[in-house]
């Protein structure tokens, strides 16, 4: 009678631990991860996954990602343009991601355009003082809170910081870039200088090199010269002209200058 016990209870034992080992497999594919994302969906999409991995500060909690056919979309928001530039940039990087659809929106403060342009101008102008400030030509227009930046910029380096400068500033909603950057050349770049020193050097034209906030602006691609800012009078338009076309090696001179209290005028 006991040997009879014994061995149902090692039958029962038996089929126990069989039961056991069959129902490990279903219980760990319900284990979900510290996010809550069940863990075999997960890995389901190593790719979502990697770019999911890359947006893992706080400033970009509030976006989601999703990666089908190496194309990975944001869609969420975040308070300033900058987080959402930037998300884009590490989701790009993300093995398995071949290209990126960004539809954040930035749900930051808002400003009327007027005000908004104002202080972006007003940051823009100082931006890159004692950089060669005077040699970048970069405009800046605000519709709805897309800020358009175009013009010319000396180097990559400027645009950049432009760029910059603009994604940090709250109120801006989207950012469109057309900035060109002028050419490298050793030959332009003392085109530049011999322009400058012949504006500048010029007693009537001086002061506008004493406020980095309103120098004539001088822009050089392959030789041609182009001037940008506001001045006081036509006659300083004129003479700025005259002086930069009369400088050696220069090709052109194409002059967009503006006169304080008028609307623009077509450049010569």
């Amino acid at each position: 009678m006991t040997k009879a016990m014994n061995k149902a209870s090692i039958s029962i034992l038996a089929v126990a631990a069989v039961v056991s080992v069959l129902t490990i497999p279903q219980l760990s594919g319900a284990v979900t991860n510290e996010k809550g994302i069940n863990a075999l969906d997960q890995d389901s999409n190593p790719a979502t996954t990697a770019a999911s991995a890359r947006l893992d500060k706080k400033q970009y909690r509030g976006i989601k990602v999703s990666v089908e056919n190496g194309i990975a979309t944001l869609t969420g928001t975040v308070d300033l343009y900058e987080y959402k530039a930037d998300a884009e940039k590490r989701v790009r990087k993300a093995s398995g991601v071949i290209a990126v659809r960004n539809l954040v929106d930035v749900a930051g403060p808002s400003f009327p355009d007027r005000e908004l342009q104002a202080k972006l101008q007003e940051k823009l102008t100082y931006d890159r003082v004692g950089y060669g400030n005077a040699f970048n030509a970069i405009s800046l227009t605000v519709e709805s809170g897309v800020v358009t930046l175009g013009g010319h910029a000396r180097t990559d380096v400027d645009k950049d910081s432009a760029l910059a400068l603009v994604s940090t500033q709250p109120g801006v909603k989207d950012v469109i870039e057309e900035i060109d950057v002028d050419p490298v050349s050793l030959m332009d770049d003392q085109t530049r200088i011999a322009v400058a020193r012949a504006i500048y050097g010029y007693p009537p034209l001086n002061r506008y090199s004493i406020d980095p906030a309103k120098p004539i602006r001088i822009s050089v691609q392959n030789g041609h010269v182009e001037l940008y800012g506001i001045v006081n009078s036509r006659a300083d338009k004129d003479m700025a002209f005259m002086r930069a076309n009369a400088v050696p090696d220069v090709f052109s001179v194409k002059n967009y200058l503006q006169i304080a209290g008028q609307s623009d005028e077509i450049g010569k």
